[in-house]
């Protein structure tokens, strides 16, 4: 039997995230408090007092998710995974609770990648939605079929698939999707087209900052988005991650590959239970609990 650690993406955040683990865990007291003094702002007022507007900045829900996250790894019983794996930013708290990259690199990259994301979503304004009972095949297919850019995004369990474009290749993608036979098609209030080419400027910022990081073996393979595999070779794990803002996030894939690499149980490190839910319904079978 072996146990699968995974961490939320974008999309989890919850104003009084954190709180309990800062008052009750010393450990995750100092995580939060030097993230303070990382970030150069009082991310933990937000997170803890702040609105649901403030937490839903990119430059401020990403590095708030990545902390509850890890700090959430760092206080948990029996921590020993067999394997880890996050959706699209949960992929760097994976990073650091295997010990392959630091707490204080791991949010740095964390900081610039979600400025960088900003910068490109608003230098090219785009959006992102969620299509529900459709095949993978059919989703891929309407989006090849449309003149402007419109990708499929995230993988997210067998019927849910997340496209990403500009607004109205996704308005497009929409009609076209629910003509198909799409239960739903519903553009999602995020701030721009993750996980699709237009993300390159922020993709070719974030390498830099990468490759001038140090990554480390790790104490387990890590699944990446980019491809669903395990992986352990630090250049690899870099180069994979640097692909991630403009691939696709193969979490249905990731998943699958785990199970059948021996995984049995899935525990969700970090707000929410967005990955629980998503795993049961990739197997019924699988046992999923949260770190809690």
């Amino acid at each position: 039997m072996k146990k699968a650690y995974v961490f939320p993406g974008q999309g989890s955040q919850f104003v009084g995230m954190g709180k309990d683990l800062y008052e009750q865990h010393e450990v995750a007291k100092q995580l939060f408090d030097k993230a303070n003094e990382i970030l150069g702002f009082n991310i933990t007022e937000i997170m803890f007092n702040g609105t649901d507007e403030e937490l839903k900045q990119t430059k401020v829900t990403q590095p708030a998710i990545f902390l509850h996250s890890v700090a959430q790894a760092a206080v948990a019983k029996d921590f020993a995974p067999d394997m880890v794996a996050g959706h699209s930013l949960g992929e760097f708290s994976a990073l650091v609770a295997s010990k392959v990259l630091s707490f204080e690199d791991g949010l740095r990259l964390v900081s610039k990648r979600a400025l960088a994301m900003q910068a490109a979503c608003e230098a090219n304004p785009s959006t992102m939605a969620a299509i529900l009972g459709l095949e993978d095949e059919k989703v891929e297919e309407i989006c090849a079929s449309i003149d402007e850019v419109v990708v499929a995004a995230n993988y997210n369990c067998p019927g849910q698939l997340v496209i990403s474009g500009s607004n109205k290749g996704i308005e497009v993608a929409c009609e076209k999707m629910k003509e198909a036979g799409a239960k739903r098609a519903l553009p999602l209030p995020v701030g721009g087209a993750f996980h699709s080419p237009l993300m390159k400027p922020a993709e070719e910022e974030l390498a830099k900052a990468i490759n001038e990081t140090t990554f480390s073996k790790g104490i387990c393979p890590v699944y990446q988005n980019v491809d669903a595999m395990p992986h352990t070779d630090p250049s690899e794990i870099k180069e994979n991650l640097i692909k991630q803002l403009t691939a696709p996030v193969r979490w249905t894939q990731s998943v699958q590959q785990m199970i059948a690499d021996g995984a049995t149980h899935f525990v969700e490190c970090g707000p929410g239970k967005v990955l629980q839910g998503l795993v049961k319904k990739i197997d019924r079978n699988a046992e999923v609990s949260s770190a809690e």
